[in-house]
């Protein structure tokens, strides 16, 4: 089932059990995950996008290896809220990716995130090479934590 607000997409979850975080790019999908009492994300691994089928080969192994009870996919909002042709892809992706992997999806507002990674990056002094090996699963972590964060506030949420 895919989620467009997180109260429903909580309600659908287990009690405990770590959370999958996406950012699908053009040519690659970064990949974030949280412990079992979803307090942290952490970059996981960059998967370089190939066809649908190699893309969710890839996903189920990555769900299974870590025992993924939900995915949180960035959605890729304009700065207005609209949506253009990345978030229809990625509301794509979704439909693709729900039948077969059989978890909730929470489809999560990533505005600015790949930004907000690239200046930390920058921050710390990160050379472009390197920038461009981590941003896609540290722009993950970031999008995977603003829901876990969201999660820990809503009212009725387990900690």
């Amino acid at each position: 089932m895919i989620y467009d607000e997180i109260e429903p997409f909580v309600a659908a979850l287990p009690p405990n059990g770590p959370l999958i975080g996406l950012d699908l790019g053009t040519k690659t999908i970064g990949l974030a995950l949280s412990d079992s009492s979803r307090m942290i994300a952490s970059p996981d691994v960059t998967l370089k996008k190939a066809k649908l089928a190699v893309d969710l080969q890839n996903l189920k192994s990555a769900v299974l290896d870590h025992k993924v009870c939900g995915i949180v996919l960035g959605l890729p909002r304009n700065m207005d809220g609209s949506e253009g042709p990345r978030a229809q892809a990625t509301r794509a992706f979704a439909r693709n990716i729900d039948s077969p992997l059989g978890l909730p999806i929470l489809l999560w507002d990533e505005r600015l995130s790949t930004a907000a990674v690239t200046r930390t990056l920058l921050d710390a002094d990160a050379s472009r090479k390197r920038r461009a090996e981590v941003v896609d699963k540290m722009a993950a972590a970031y999008i995977l934590q603003g829901a876990l964060d969201r999660m820990r506030h809503l009212k009725g949420t387990r900690p």
